[in-house]
């Protein structure tokens, strides 16, 4: 079977970038798969995480302003599509564009939207203004109508189905990419966060808890993993709230699982999620995890009060509880930690791929029938 992905670029360390190089290397190497992808503006050079050496990679120039870009996009896909002549296209994207695809790019041959963000990414800052709430209510409004026009609209969770409100979705979880019989031991005196320097992961909500947590826990520890950010100087903030000797930044790493290993938990303080793939990472490692339960995937992956807490979305004090708890409490941590480890079984990659491989079965019978 040919699958024709369209991703804007995966040449950077983020969640995208890895879970599509784990999904195409199963597919080429289990099943056969054809697979290209098509990026965008240089987007698949340097690759950061490894490809089989099988995959087709393409890319796409856009430039101009919004309908020379728009046109652009459409003329390349098309193009890609004569050439390649795939089965199916799957479509990895949450920017404006691709939910106009199925009003500019006519095909017959079938198209799976995936999404991997909550529909609550447009909102940002709370300062917005009122104007720009009623624009990014109206946007969301239309990729809710876009997406029912999808062969299909994949998601990463029940609740991001209902979020949508869609009867053409399908929840299907990232799987993981790693699995390992050593785990974290949780004797360090370290927590651990994971992500991009981004508004929607909320570390600087993190960073204003910790300052709170090590004053009673001087001792402790946080690391953060992930790409920095001009416009959202963490490291700035960090010595505004005299925490520089409790918190290191660090910039990604691909072997983010052995990091998971030296810290006893982990925290994540997202304002939005599609998912959460760092949460069953952490889990597959051992450790417990407190989360925000802001949507749309922490509370699919966390069963409070046994593998980790899943706190009141922006309630910092039952936060800031849950963390010194589980810092105070050995046997606690302990416990669900193992209880962790034993809930990430079920995103094992063996067991969510052949989810894919049916979904894309059924939607060539399908569309032959």
């Amino acid at each position: 079977m040919k699958i024709l992905y369209v991703v804007p670029n995966i040449n950077n360390e983020g969640g995208v970038a890895r879970v599509l190089a784990i999904k195409t290397n199963y597919l080429i190497e289990k099943w056969d798969y054809q697979i290209d992808i098509l990026t965008q503006n240089n987007g698949n050079s340097p690759l950061f995480y490894d490809y089989n050496k099988k995959t087709g990679f393409y890319d796409m120039l856009l430039k101009g302003n919004p309908f020379q870009f728009l046109k652009t996009y459409r003329k390349s896909i098309l193009e890609n599509i004569k050439n390649l002549k795939p089965d199916i296209i799957v479509v990895c994207d949450n920017g404006f564009k691709v939910f106009l695809i199925p009003f500019i790019l006519k095909t017959k041959i079938p198209i799976i939207l995936e999404i991997h963000s909550s529909l609550n990414v447009e909102k940002q800052e709370n300062n917005k203004s009122f104007i720009s709430k009623i624009k990014a209510n109206s946007i969301a409004k239309f990729k809710k109508f876009s997406a029912k026009k999808f062969n299909k609209f994949v998601v990463e969770t029940n609740e991001s189905i209902q979020e949508w409100n869609i009867q053409n979705g399908v929840a299907i979880p990232n799987p993981l990419w790693f699995s390992s019989n050593k785990v974290a031991d949780l004797k360090a005196n370290k927590v651990i966060a994971v992500g991009r320097h981004v508004y929607e992961k909320g570390f600087d909500r993190l960073l204003k808890i910790w300052q709170k947590v090590v004053i009673n826990h001087p001792n402790w520890h946080l690391d953060i993993y992930g790409k920095s950010n001009d416009n959202l100087d963490l490291q700035k903030l960090a010595t505004t709230l005299i925490i520089n000797n409790n918190v290191t930044f660090f910039d990604p790493v691909k072997d983010i699982n052995l990091k998971y290993q030296e810290a006893s938990i982990y925290l994540l303080t997202s304002r939005f999620e599609g998912f959460g793939m760092v949460l069953i990472e952490a889990m597959e490692s051992g450790l417990p995890c407190i989360a925000y339960d802001c949507p749309c995937g922490p509370r699919a992956i966390i069963t409070n009060n046994e593998n980790g807490f899943l706190i009141e979305n922006g309630n910092e004090s039952d936060y800031i509880n849950a963390v010194e708890f589980l810092i105070s409490d050995k046997e606690k941590r302990f416990e669900m930690g193992k209880k962790a480890k034993i809930s990430s079984l079920k995103y094992n990659i063996d067991t969510i791929m052949p989810l894919w491989d049916t979904l894309f079965k059924n939607i060539i019978t399908k569309a032959n029938s």
